[in-house]
């Protein structure tokens, strides 16, 4: 399974962790960056992460910036991606489960590298529920017009 991440400066660390976290457990990474600590736009990498997995390049994305918040509202400007930027594993677990998201948002400066990879983790191995939530992301995805 194709992974992609992005990040910006501030996650460029727990980036790098999460991918080696993944790359250990036989999943391939396609890291849009950024590759270094140096300060750099969010937007960037997250629009090239999310266009990696509209596309059907990558199966699901994993985004970080400082808050999470930023780098979230990029990657959901790309028409078909659902992007839940999440604070702990229940949420992580939910937006998998009830929003079928296809990427995860962290903040890594509120998460923890434990955490952060423990969300990754639960968000990978979480099924979409379907049902009642399935007429749910249709709406969703019909707000993209």
């Amino acid at each position: 399974m194709n992974i992609a991440l992005g990040c910006d400066h501030g996650g460029y660390t727990p980036k790098e962790e999460i991918k080696s976290m993944l790359e250990e457990q036989g999943y391939t990474c396609r890291d849009f960056g950024c590759y270094s600590p140096e300060r750099c736009d969010y937007p960037i990498f997250g629009e090239a992460a999310a266009r990696a997995v509209a596309a059907g390049e990558c199966s699901y994305g994993i985004v970080i910036c400082t808050t999470g918040i930023g780098i979230s509202i990029a990657a959901n400007k790309v028409r078909g991606i659902r992007c839940g930027h999440c604070a702990d594993t229940l949420e992580a677990e939910l937006t998998r489960k009830h929003n079928n998201a296809n990427m995860l948002a962290i903040g890594a400066g509120f998460t923890g590298p434990r955490l952060a990879k423990e969300m990754v983790q639960v968000f990978l191995h979480t099924d979409f529920e379907g049902g009642h939530h399935t007429h749910r992301v249709k709406l969703l995805d019909a707000i993209e017009g």
